[in-house]
């Protein structure tokens, strides 16, 4: 074989222990970290769904999907557990004495045999002979149960249940012996009797003594049974499970073995049943839904027999859990067995290993078990590995290796379940910056839109009546010539006319009502013809009207009624609108209306005269209908039908502005309280929603930054700002081998907020050259003894700070080449929503090739984020920022101060600036317009930027957009290329 003897060593088995200890100690910490947070989460997405906010795709952001809550409760509810599997029951046991450095289970009987009775490739004859063992050890045709370890005050084996019934088994049930009942005795004589009573008498006190020795040996028996050979000798016969066993209940219980070992304080041990009795996987998976295994394979043999092949094949076809695989030594000669066995300790056995195998490698790359695990997809080209979050399966005789390997698969876990839990976290806190927008440019343009809304319809209303008071003289003479126009067809059309209501025979009508009802028949006609003409003009005014006001009005007003909530009631506006549009549809042109009185009048005396009975109704002929056609249109006045059309339309035009402008301020007050509540819901986002969600996400992004790389170690301080100490990282960090290292310790939650937010929003943006990264977040929870707890944010590090670099000295272009580098990064903040309020010298960092770099986002926040809360260092501070109501434009102020100590060369304060005793008076000064006076040595094109950035009015400062080509332009004038 390539390695015939391979090597097992443990430094030492307390060691081993202890480190095993120290390592689930720590991981329980963690975990008890992600418990709080998670449950933290849920009673905060409790309040939210409750408080009735946001609607049902919100809350769905702020809610835990169901496949993903289940699975962080099956890490954070869970406690680790280390499973010992193996080839064969004795490599189990064997695997369990180096973990515990102490034999908790006396050898089994055929244990001896394990590493040398089986055939030359190891497979076993299924009895428990071979070293690979198809079969497992044990005696012949018994299974081992399950097992596991707990600490406990005294050690106690027992049988138990899954559902953690303890059985009583046989052994442990035997009655007490029973008395021989007494037989009667055949009459005897006197002198008999008197013998056979002494005897009585004598049998008693033996009895008597006999008792008192039997309750001391029972006792004796009692203490013996407490020690640790009785113990084991008693968990060796509860672990066999005889093929005999027919009872349901002892077939399904485990062996439950408590010890007062310093480990199991820690972690339960579990050995994997023989899996005869119940397959690896099977045991895995039960083991799954109430714990975190940690699986070790104990190979007691230098190859896998076919039967341990299928088995860790099926484990790796169901489960991704990473395997530690075990290589034991063959198995040292067994001692002779004492009269009460201790717990044998292994110090002897391993001190010899020691000293026969003084360094202790992994030997067993390139062996027949290397190449069978790697077939198997357990290993790869090596016996182990690892990347960042994931740990893998290794293969190695140094049981020392445990702890590193369960640290890994244990962090594995809790580094998923963080990533999930932060996922859901930065959901929620999208949907809240999102929801922030959203209020605060609904709070920004609803009064603008009403302002907009009252305004055009005040335009339009004026316009349609300007069409009314000023064109009656057109429509009067459009009347006119419609009538010219159309006499000749409406002649023709009359003539045509059929009666369809009216009875009529040989061309009479049966009455002279008949007669009426035909005139006024013919007369509609001509009238409806002249109205849809009038009507024809108006409209091509009033559509003139609606293609300059009623697209950008019409949506307006719809965003606004959408927007209030109830739709149905609040369309009433529009439909006042649409009442207003359609004035000129709805003029009407009458017979009344258009004639003089007098023909009126002479009309009614014909109707009349007509009524009578004695006189001869006119025949209904062509000639009679163009006659009343005629006398129609020569009776219409155009100048009365074009005033009464004027009037008819004003009236209309008044009635639908009244009821639009009463609308209108319906929904002004529906919105006016609307906007209340969604001030008050903006101010809850940002003071209380926002923040706290931000606060668990730190903790979580944390919690998995110290899962993946740990605790980085402080170096010397490289400075001091308002809010925390910067130090250097002793070394390499996440991959990053020059970071600096941020300390703050939050002294209120306010600060705990602002930090937790700056955190999300830097975290949150893609990585920019202008930009110093960040690359991860620890919080140290031991600060101050654990009184207080310290954030330590963990960045680029970089040379020096811009006034450094102006203090020793740094030349013209360099400094320009810097002010390019800082409008850059402040216009990539800027298109990520961002503001950064606190621009100047000390937050511009240098590498070495003096790129500049913006650093400390403290004060960085989205606009719809921002509360109005005067930040920032006071010279660099826009007069704005005194008002609480600013916004982006602060940067391009900050920036002109910067600018003028770049064109400058030097750090002194401007004389200005200088004169002011106090912040308040520097404040004041500001405010009343005082900036920075101009250097001799200025060039004009810098003087001019520098006023412009720093200008009074926030409206009037040039968007960064220009700032920059600007700037270049001066670089290359002054500088060259």
């Amino acid at each position: 074989m390539a390695d015939a003897s391979p090597r097992w060593f443990v430094a030492s088995p307390a060691l081993l222990a202890k480190e095993l200890a120290r390592t689930f100690r720590a991981f329980g910490r963690l975990k008890q970290h992600f418990q709080n947070n998670l449950q933290e989460t849920e009673e905060y997405f409790a309040e939210l769904q409750d408080c009735g906010h946001y609607d049902e795709d919100q809350r769905s952001c702020i809610s835990f999907p169901a496949h993903e809550l289940a699975y962080l409760h099956s890490v954070a509810d869970c406690a680790p557990c280390l499973l010992i599997a193996g080839t064969s029951d004795g490599a189990k046991l064997r695997a369990l004495e180096c973990i515990l450095g102490e034999r908790v289970l006396p050898d089994l009987p055929s244990d001896a045999d394990n590493a040398s009775g089986g055939t030359a490739d190891g497979v076993g004859n299924g009895n428990g002979g071979g070293g690979g063992g198809g079969g497992g050890g044990g005696s012949a045709g018994a299974a081992c149960r399950a097992t596991r370890l707990r600490h406990g005050t005294e050690r106690r084996a027992s049988l138990v249940l899954p559902g953690q019934f303890e059985l009583l088994h046989p052994q442990q049930a035997t009655p007490p012996p029973q008395q021989q009942p007494l037989q009667q005795q055949p009459q005897q004589p006197l002198q008999q009797q008197q013998q056979h009573l002494q005897q009585q008498q004598l049998q008693q006190q033996l009895q008597q003594q006999l008792q008192q020795q039997l309750q001391q040996q029972q006792h004796e028996d009692d203490d013996w049974e407490r020690t640790p050979a009785a113990v084991a000798a008693n968990a060796a016969y509860l672990r066999m499970l005889q093929p005999e066993c027919q009872d349901p209940a002892f077939r399904q219980a485990q062996l439950e073995l408590s010890l007062p070992h310093p480990l199991l304080k820690e972690v339960s041990v579990v050995l994997a049943p023989s899996r005869q009795l119940q397959p690896l996987t099977s045991a895995l998976e039960e083991l799954r839904s109430h714990l975190l295994p940690v699986l070790l394979y104990a190979v007691a043999s230098e190859r896998l027999s076919e039967a341990d092949a299928l088995e860790l094949a099926r484990l790796k076809q169901n489960f991704s859990e990473p395997v530690f695989f075990l290589r034991l030594p063959p198995a040292p000669p067994a001692p002779p067995a004492p009269a009460a066995p201790p717990y044998a300790r292994l110090t002897t056995t391993y001190a010899k290993l020691e000293r026969d195998l003084p360094s202790a490698g992994n030997s067993c790359g390139g062996t027949v078990l290397h190449r069978q695990l790697v077939g198997l997809d357990y290993l790869g080209g090596t016996t182990a590995g690892t990347s960042a979050g994931r740990a893998h399966s290794a293969l190695t005789d140094c049981a020392d290796r445990l702890p590193h390997f369960s640290r890994l698969a244990l962090h594995a876990r809790l580094v998923e379940a963080t990533g999930v839990l932060g996922g859901v976290h930065a959901r929620g806190l999208d949907l809240f910056i999102s929801h922030a927008f959203d209020m605060a440019r609904d709070l920004q343009i609803t009064p603008r839109r009403l302002q907009y809304t009252r305004a055009k319809e005040e335009e339009l209303y004026a316009s349609l009546l300007e069409i009314a008071n000023e064109k009656q003289e057109e429509i009067r003479q459009m009347i006119v010539d419609t009538l010219d126009s159309m006499r000749k067809q409406l002649l023709e059309e009359a003539a045509t006319t059929e009666f369809a209501d009216v009875p009529v025979s040989n061309g009479e009508p049966g009455s002279g009502r008949g007669v009426q009802r035909c005139s006024k028949h013919i007369q509609e006609l001509v009238l409806n013809r002249l109205k849809e003409a009038v009507a024809s003009k108006l409209i091509a005014s009033v559509d003139y009207l609606r293609e300059s006001f009623v697209g950008t009005l019409a949506r307006c007003l719809d965003s606004l009624e959408k927007s209030g909530g109830d739709v149905t009631s609040n369309s009433l506006t529009s439909s006042h609108l649409k009442q207003i549009l359609n004035a000129a549809y709805h003029v009407e042109v009458t017979f009344q209306s258009g004639s003089s009185v007098a023909y009126i009048l002479w009309e009614q005396i014909k109707q009349l005269i007509h009524s009578l009975t004695w006189t001869t109704p006119p025949a209904l002929t062509a000639e009679w209908k163009r006659k009343v056609a005629q006398d129609t249109m020569d009776s219409l006045s155009a100048s009365k039908l074009a005033k009464n059309i004027c009037s008819q339309f004003r009236a209309r035009l008044n009635h639908s502005h009244e009821a639009f402008a009463s609308s209108l301020r319906q929904l002004e007050a529906k919105h006016s309280g609307r906007l209340e509540r969604t001030e008050d819901m903006w101010l809850r986002v940002r003071k209380d929603h926002a923040p706290r969600l931000a606060r668990l996400s730190l903790e979580s992004r944390s919690l998995r930054d110290i899962l993946l790389h740990g605790m980085p170690r402080l170096g010397p301080e490289l400075g001091r700002g308002q809010y925390g100490v910067v130090y250097a990282c002793h070394e390499p960090w996440g991959g990053h081998a020059h970071c600096a290292l941020k300390s703050v310790i939050p002294p209120d939650d306010k600060h705990w907020n602002d930090l937790a937010l700056e955190f999300h929003y830097t975290r949150s943006m893609p990585r920019h050259d202008r930009l110093v990264s960040l690359h991860g977040s620890v919080i140290d929870y031991t600060y101050g003894g654990g009184s207080n707890m310290a954030v330590l944010l963990i960045m680029d590090r970089l040379l020096r700070d811009l006034y450094t670099a102006i203090k020793g000295g740094l030349v013209l272009a360099a400094r320009l080449r810097v002010a390019l580098d800082v409008v850059e990064g402040i216009r990539f903040l800027h298109s990520q929503g961002l503001v950064h309020r606190d621009i100047k010298l000390k937050n511009v960092l240098l590498d070495k090739s003096n790129r500049a770099k913006i650093t400390d986002l403290g004060f960085c926040k989205p606009e719809a984020m921002m509360s109005g809360s005067i930040v920032g260092t006071p010279i660099h501070m826009a007069p704005e920022l005194f008002s609480g109501k600013y916004d982006n434009s602060v940067d391009v102020y900050a920036f002109g101060i910067l600018f003028w100590y770049v064109c400058a060369g030097a750090v002194r304060l401007p004389e200005a600036f200088e004169r002011c005793a106090t912040k308040d008076q520097l404040w004041t000064n500001v405010r009343r317009g005082t900036r920075p006076e101009r250097l001799p040595l200025f060039d004009e094109e810098c003087w001019q930027l520098m006023e412009a950035c720093w200008d009074g009015d926030p409206a009037r400062r040039p968007l960064l957009g220009i700032v920059q080509p600007r700037l270049l332009s001066i670089m290359h004038r002054l500088c060259g290329s």
